[in-house]
């Protein structure tokens, strides 16, 4: 289970989150991008809202039961 606030950061976090329709936030460094589900994953990107997002310049945090 994961808490709210929690970062993702490993492709079994990104998998759980896609398989349970558990929400998340994106940042780009401090500031707030996108929140919603996940539609895709790679190795460089996660794909949220049909917007794809590089792993290495985003934060990806945990939103579960928003």
């Amino acid at each position: 289970m994961y808490v709210n606030g929690q970062q993702l950061t490993e492709d079994d976090h990104f998998r759980e989150h896609l398989e349970h329709g558990i929400p998340i936030q994106v940042y780009e460094q401090a500031l707030h991008r996108d929140i919603g589900f996940i539609d895709d994953f790679t190795e460089h990107f996660i794909k949220i809202n049909s917007v794809l997002y590089n792993r290495r310049l985003h934060t990806f945090i945990s939103r579960p039961g928003y």
